[in-house]
């Protein structure tokens, strides 16, 4: 069973999830620079793995893409959504803040339902519009106990989803798909160098040690991109549906077991109903098709 096609789909998905759910310990390894050079470095390392890769596989048929002036409109669009995102998620971890985060990736799901239904005409089952429900109250719940809206949550959960949305309308592997939006990105990315927020003078006192754990970003980003893509080729949605969640369960118990984040105890009533909805949904998928959601998640 292991060996066979299914097997060795969902090996390949439970990898690429916990390495997702693990990578708030990477981002505090890197906290000796600011957020903003460390959105920058992913960019520009994950540019330059993932360039090197495609060359070597002799794929060049991606950058055609660049010809067409909508799909590079597309693509522009994309690479600010995932750098929005992955900028954000770097932030909210090294600032105490990897609970909120990982609640943004249980909402994503229902934020793709709901874009798939206003973008797509999509059709939602009894399951979905429950789930919906259900997890809407629980932000509610989240924004009244706490006294303000989740906006770290809600802006993970937004971004994603709509850097999803965008990804339907190219049709490119996971490789070709991240080369495009880190070409894209790549101007971003130097120009965060020397940001006033972090002058590039900051990173002139690093040692090797440092430069090695900053380089190796760009492997920390493609590989679980890799092993996601294995495992999409090979499962079907509703079992992709329910393994992403491994992710977001990893960051919440990260953030409350090993960086200490408080968590008051009210909040679990909300968290509560975010899960209710997360198991709904993941029902709903075995029942029905459902708008495919991206596992190229944002960590």
């Amino acid at each position: 069973m292991i060996f066979s096609p299914f097997g060795r789909g969902v090996i390949s998905a439970v990898l690429a999830y916990s390495l997702w759910g693990i990578l708030p310990l990477y981002w505090k390894l890197l906290a000796f620079v600011t957020p903003l050079h460390i959105l920058a470095f992913r960019i520009l390392f994950s540019l330059v793995l993932v360039s090197l890769l495609l060359l070597g596989m002799k794929n060049t048929a991606w950058l055609a893409l660049f010809r067409n002036k909508t799909k590079a409109l597309l693509l522009i669009l994309e690479a600010l959504t995932i750098s929005v995102n992955w900028g954000l998620y770097i932030w909210a971890v090294n600032r105490g803040h990897t609970i909120e985060a990982s609640l943004g990736y249980y909402i994503n799901p229902l934020v793709s339902i709901i874009l798939g239904l206003i973008f797509f005409k999509e059709r939602l089952g009894v399951l979905q519009w429950t789930a919906f429900g259900v997890g809407s109250l629980g932000v509610l719940l989240m924004a009244f106990l706490s006294g303000a809206p989740p906006w770290i949550s809600l802006g993970l959960a937004l971004s994603f989803g709509f850097y999803g949305l965008l990804k339907k309308k190219i049709s490119l592997s996971v490789l070709e798909s991240l080369g495009a939006e880190t070409l894209v990105a790549g101007p971003l990315g130097l120009a965060l160098l020397f940001f006033p927020y972090g002058n590039f003078s900051d990173l002139s006192g690093l040692g090797v040690s440092s430069w090695l754990l900053l380089s190796s970003i760009g492997l920390a980003t493609t590989l679980p991109l890799y092993l996601f893509g294995l495992g999409a080729q090979r499962l079907p949605l509703s079992a992709m549906g329910f393994i992403q969640f491994i992710s977001p369960t990893f960051q919440f118990f990260l953030g409350i077991l090993v960086f200490g984040e408080s968590f008051p105890a009210r909040n679990y009533a909300a968290f509560a109903l975010i899960w209710t909805a997360v198991i709904l949904y993941s029902i709903s998928l075995k029942k029905r098709p459902s708008p495919k959601i991206p596992g190229t998640t944002g960590s």
